[in-house]
């Protein structure tokens, strides 16, 4: 598997995230095969950090209504990464370009 497919996405918008990122810890969807390992390489490849540890967790799908009848979410993986003191990834930073 490639980083891209490991790495799914970045929880930012969540306030335990944001609590996280105050102590070098940052939150990911992964992919439900990938082991720490696997997350591990991907962070450093695509961010160019340290990571030191990786936690995770599978958070299972919620019942939701949909139309008249109900259905069940996707459950998904979640890792926390923990980078190098002083490493950071900023999501949210502008291009050089513009």
């Amino acid at each position: 598997m490639t980083p891209e497919q490991i790495i799914k996405r970045p929880i930012v918008l969540t306030e335990k995230a944001t609590r996280l990122r105050d102590s070098s810890q940052f939150v990911f969807e992964v992919a439900r095969e990938a082991d720490k390992i696997a997350i591990r390489t991907a962070i450093e490849k695509l961010f160019n950090v340290t990571v030191t540890s990786v936690n995770t967790s599978i958070v299972r799908g919620k019942h939701r209504r949909m139309g008249r009848g109900y259905a069940k979410l996707n459950n998904w993986k979640k890792a926390v990464v923990t980078l190098k003191q002083g490493d950071n990834i900023d999501f949210f930073a502008e291009n050089a370009e513009s």
